[in-house]
Order: C-alpha cells, then structure tokens, then sequence
C-alpha cells in the first residue's frame, strides 16, 4: 500500500457505512478526519514497509479532497474507514478496501495513481473472474499498537465487504512485516506464491473464520510460556 488515504465514496455499489465492533466504531472517511488523522500517522515507524513519509494535515486533507471523489472506473470502489475507539473516542488508524468487478481490472493511468489501496490491486493474471475481490489494508497508530485493534477493524471491514458480495480479500504484505501477516491470518488469508515489489500477496474468503469461544466460567486454562513479538494487531 503506497498512501496511507481513502475515499467513502463507491462508483459501483460499495458506499462504506459506519461499522461497529466490540471495542471501535469504523467511520467512513471524511475530509474533516484529516487534522486528526495526521497526527496518528505522524510516527515514520509507520512507514517502515508501506513507504512515503508522514503527511502535514493540509496536505492529508488535500488528498482526501481528492479521493472523496471516488474512483472514476465504474467497476472499482474505494472504500475507507477511520478507526475511531469507543473509550475515549480518538481516531486511532483507518482500513481501507479497493474493491474490483468481476469485468476487468483498472490501471493505475485510469486512477492517476490515486488508488486507494496501494497501486496493483489486480492485474491480467489474475482477473476478478468469481466475483468482486477487495485488496484490504490498515495502519494503526504507534500509540495504539500491540492491543488487537487492527485485527478487530480489519475482521469488522472484511464481514461487511462479504455481506455485501465480495467473494475474495487480498493483501500485499512486506515479508518481514509479521505484525501484518498477524492480521492477514486473522482475516482468513494466506500468503500466495506471488511476489510485487517485495510484498507478498495473501488471499482468503470474504467472511473470516470466526474467533476461538472464551473458555466457559469455572474451566480450567492451559498456561503455556508467554510468547515474544507483537505489532500493529
């Protein structure tokens, strides 16, 4: 993913709507989300592997001015949410899904490089054929990581996306970005064979697995050895 930016509005039938999740409230992009947004992406940790750097707040809104617009294809959708937490209600991250018909794919001249997820959502080897396919995306805020938001925020965007006929997900994920892939695999996908700019590309169903029960009141919990990592989830 190349800009870290969306646009609420769809050419083609995906107009996001607000989705609630236990914790988060995801809200259609808006212009006005810019001033905020800019500072939770302020940190150029976050750009480690999606690239850029950190945009000032006028230059954030200008290119949200100039996506709210939509796709000018009429068989792709952008579609953008903010992250906004309940407890305190600050913005915390977006997601984000470029959504693709089953006719055809757009080049990045069509869109002027303006996609809202990244730059190669699909390409003549791998046609939209079984039905519209989302290339998904999420950046959480350094200072919000390491709580399982993206994984609530992405899952929450992804079930939306298959209610409303989307058939598959993909992602392009930097090889050593495992806070990513973390996500990818909480959504359901996989990592493919298939290589783009030192990303892998990942591809799962539109309805994610749905998460392991809480064990019952009064069962006992197996304690195991407290596992390293974290990240972004």
């Amino acid at each position: 993913m190349d800009e870290l930016t969306g646009a609420p509005t769809s050419t083609s039938g995906f107009t996001p709507e607000t989705i609630p999740t236990a914790r988060l409230i995801l809200l259609p992009l808006a212009v006005e989300h810019a001033q905020e947004m800019a500072a939770v992406l302020a940190d150029p940790a976050l750009h480690t592997f999606i690239g850029g750097e950190p945009a000032a707040p006028a230059a954030l809104r200008a290119r949200y001015e100039r996506l709210v617009a939509g796709s000018p294809d009429p068989a792709e959708s952008w579609c953008n949410w903010v992250i906004h937490l309940r407890d305190d209600g600050r913005l915390a991250g977006f997601v984000q899904a470029t959504v693709t018909g089953p006719h055809g794919t757009v080049s990045d001249t069509a869109t002027a490089g303006a996609r809202a997820v990244g730059h190669r959502h699909l390409d003549e080897a791998a046609p939209a054929v079984a039905g519209p396919v989302a290339e998904i995306a999420w950046v959480v805020g350094t200072q919000w990581q390491g709580r399982g938001i993206a994984v609530e925020a992405a899952r929450g965007m992804a079930v939306w996306l298959g209610r409303r006929g989307v058939r598959t997900l993909m992602a392009h994920i930097h090889s050593d970005h495992r806070a990513s892939a973390a996500v990818a695999t909480a959504c359901g996908l996989v990592p493919t064979e298939v290589w783009q700019d030192g990303e892998v590309r990942w591809t799962g169903p539109a309805t994610p697995t749905p998460p392991p029960p809480a064990p019952a009141e009064g069962a006992r919990v197996r304690r195991g050895r407290p596992r390293t990592g974290g990240g972004p989830g």
